[in-house]
């Protein structure tokens, strides 16, 4: 599932700007969001596992297709909870 989950983030990434995809990536609601603790998005769960394989320069990872793969292929294995 993490796997996925990073391959999706890589691919979104990819995008070009005008797909329907990317622009519901970065779209953001005109209301304000209910008071307490903040929901999790898939954004911060890929993100924190970038971070749990101690990866800081992700966009350069994206960038390079074959870095990314290999980062996927690894967190199949690597990542556990």
């Amino acid at each position: 599932m993490k796997a996925q989950r990073l391959a999706w983030f890589g691919h979104v990434h990819h995008m070009p700007d005008n797909s329907m995809a990317k622009k519901v990536y970065g779209w953001s609601p005109a209301v304000t969001r209910s008071l307490g603790r903040p929901k999790n998005r898939w954004e911060d769960d890929a993100k924190s596992n970038i971070t749990r394989m101690k990866i800081t320069n992700w966009k350069d990872y994206i960038r390079d297709w074959t870095k990314w793969k290999s980062l996927v292929e690894k967190a199949k294995t690597s990542l556990k909870l």
